[in-house]
């Protein structure tokens, strides 16, 4: 490659430049040291160009087969640990341009014919992402099918289901279990839309105005794996969309990890005691010794922040931008891939913890209360035709009265409840049972026994024709 006047390589746009960057320039532009996580995705794409380049007779059969043997080595340098990176690669685009010239020779500046930067980042960073949401997918389906093992092996435990953090209809542990599987499916469900919005391919739409020579793009797309190739050259290169899709559906599924993490953390401690975490997945005090802290669901917690601050920053980002590409856009992957790496490091540890806790069965039942049947009392006066806003009122009068003599509702003596509404009967003290009340919650998505199994059935279908699906797309 020619050298600068400085001596140093020249960047790929340096021919119309007499001096070099300066070096506090050089730093605060480059990108390599986050981006080269796209290697594989930009070799991929250089690959599909090449061929297209062949196919529109800007390279022959020989030069194509240099450049990717040059490209196919450099991935096996990636792949193995040894590509060396050079201080004037300014991101992984030019560091691998860069290393083809050096194998394949002067041949390698035939690649870039008709494509920009542009272009090139925009196929890697879509390429990458459709990879990662298989994997995010993947993780999981892993998760889900340990929430219906622990809901299937637990399904006689009862619990104080809650409103407001206070007590209110006795349900199933299995019941609350499962109610994470159904807000993992959607978070499943977003991801899908994700990656079906990033799989539009920029690649061949050049810097705006399009392709100049016979590039079939649309062979390039599915050899790439895309649905289909960009409708407009201009909107291919400025289209930021599909990162924000994906920060959307990481943000919710972070809250989803949160509410999890939280609901553990209050669980945990000893003001419930409904459950014990694994000692693998806590850790202890440096003064008290007794202290056996959840630290791991508080770091889940925690990275909230993070991760809904990225998807507000990618979204201010855009907001001001005209049309056209702009370098504000190397704004979008250091806070995409760090919501990645979160979301991957953290739900095989939520998946571990939900995994390895121990149920407090004897907790759980005794912290149900007589109160918490109130509901059940004003369906008892609704069967006997009074409506329900009366009976809700009747109802409250009951709990009233229970409060100030101090007793539980279910120690109220007919009497007093007769004073109130002629409608109780001796027969009303049976809606004070816990296994009654959840019992007759049997409707499509109720805590009733037939319904979560019905719920379990159905979740054992979707991860069947989910590991049916994968094994086909193999």
């Amino acid at each position: 490659m020619p050298m600068s006047k400085q001596g140093q390589d020249p960047k790929l746009w340096g021919g119309r430049f007499s001096s070099a960057m300066a070096a506090v320039v050089q730093t605060f532009n480059d990108s390599f040291a986050f981006d080269q996580r796209l290697a594989a995705s930009d070799i991929a794409g250089c690959l599909a160009y090449a061929s297209a380049l062949q196919g529109a007779g800007l390279l022959d059969h020989a030069e194509c087969e240099a450049i990717s043997s040059g490209l196919e080595q450099i991935g096996s340098e990636f792949s193995a640990g040894s590509f060396a990176p050079l201080p004037s690669d300014e991101d992984i685009h030019t560091a691998i341009e860069r290393r083809l010239h050096e194998l394949a020779g002067s041949v390698a500046g035939k690649l870039h014919t008709g494509r920009s930067r542009n272009d090139q980042v925009a196929t890697a960073l879509r390429h990458y992402l459709m990879q990662v949401t298989n994997e995010l997918t993947a993780r999981l389906r892993s998760f889900q099918a340990v929430l219906v093992n622990r809901a299937e092996s637990h399904l006689g435990i009862v619990m104080p289901g809650y409103t407001h953090l206070q007590r209110a209809q006795p349900i199933l542990f299995s019941h609350w279990l499962m109610s994470f599987f159904w807000k993992f499916n959607r978070d499943i469900d977003r991801l899908a839309g994700a990656k079906m919005r990033a799989s539009v391919c920029p690649l061949g739409a050049g810097a705006l105005a399009g392709n100049p020579f016979d590039i079939d793009r649309e062979h390039m797309a599915a050899q790439l794996g895309f649905a289909h190739a960009a409708e407009n050259s201009l909107d291919a290169v400025e289209d930021r969309d599909f990162v924000v899709d994906f920060l959307y559906a990481g943000a919710l599924l972070q809250t989803h990890l949160s509410s999890l993490a939280e609901t553990l953390i209050l669980w945990s401690s000893e003001a419930y005691v409904f459950i014990r975490l694994d000692e693998a997945y806590c850790t202890g005090s440096s003064l008290m010794p007794q202290k056996r802290n959840p630290d791991m669901l508080e770091l889940i917690r925690g990275k909230s922040g993070r991760v809904l601050g990225h998807l507000t920053g990618m979204m201010t980002t855009l907001k001001g931008l005209p049309s056209g590409y702009n370098k504000d856009l190397q704004e979008d992957k250091e806070g995409l891939f760090d919501v990645i790496d979160t979301l991957l490091a953290e739900i095989p540890i939520a998946e571990a913890i939900v995994g390895s806790m121990m149920p407090n069965a004897a907790h759980m039942s005794s912290a149900c209360c007589a109160s918490m049947m109130a509901t059940d009392l004003a369906d008892y006066l609704v069967l006997k035709g009074i409506p329900f806003r009366d009976a809700h009122h009747i109802v409250g009068a009951a709990v009233q009265q229970a409060e100030q003599t101090g007793v539980s509702m279910d120690k109220l003596p007919l009497s007093a409840l007769k004073q109130i509404h002629s409608a109780f009967d001796e027969d009303a003290a049976s809606v004070f049972d816990v296994q009654t009340s959840i019992e007759r919650r049997q409707a499509k998505g109720g805590t009733g026994r037939r319904a979560v199994l019905c719920q379990l059935q159905e979740a054992d279908s979707i991860l069947t024709q989910a590991s049916e699906d994968k094994s086909h797309h193999g």
